[in-house]
């Protein structure tokens, strides 16, 4: 299990904005996704599997494993930037280590270096079934913090597409 450091958030009110945040994207919702924990430079996001999400074969497919890894890291980035920002990914990889064959995915990303455009991030999904736990994925993610642009309207209905 890797060590989460001990970061200080630069908004005290970082855990409701990024929430906030999260039930604003149609993505997460149109998934069923949901954010689970929220610490400073700590995301962990929860996907139960449905047929909607899932390939051919049963699994959850690869790329709604890239979604949920991509928003922990984006989240986890989230929670140390200054209220005044936004967050947008520069990259990812992910490398898929194991079929996503879960009852229940966790997507856990947690700030590796914390700067002050770029945060880079330790991605890794797990899957749940039947009392085990598999090392589906793992990854690293770049994401870019920008100053001055408001997240998204405070008014807008969770799932809404605009």
């Amino acid at each position: 299990m890797t060590t989460i450091p001990d970061y200080k958030p630069q908004d005290p009110d970082f855990k409701a904005r990024v929430r906030d945040s999260f039930e604003r994207q149609p993505a997460m919702h149109l998934i069923g996704a949901r954010m689970i924990v929220a610490r400073p430079g700590h995301c962990e996001i929860e996907l139960l599997r449905e047929p909607k999400v899932t390939q051919q074969h049963g699994f959850v497919h690869g790329g709604i494993v890239g979604m949920i890894a991509d928003s922990a890291a984006g989240y986890a980035a989230y929670s140390l930037f200054p209220a005044e920002s936004t967050v947008l990914t520069v990259e990812y990889k992910l490398n898929l280590m194991a079929p996503a064959d879960a009852d229940r995915l966790v997507a856990r990303s947690i700030v590796t270096r914390h700067g002050r455009t770029l945060t880079i991030c330790s991605l890794d999904v797990f899957g749940h079934k039947n009392d085990k736990m598999t090392h589906c994925a793992t990854g690293l993610a770049t994401m870019m913090c920008i100053m001055g642009r408001n997240d998204g309207p405070r008014d807008a209905q969770p799932g809404l597409i605009r």
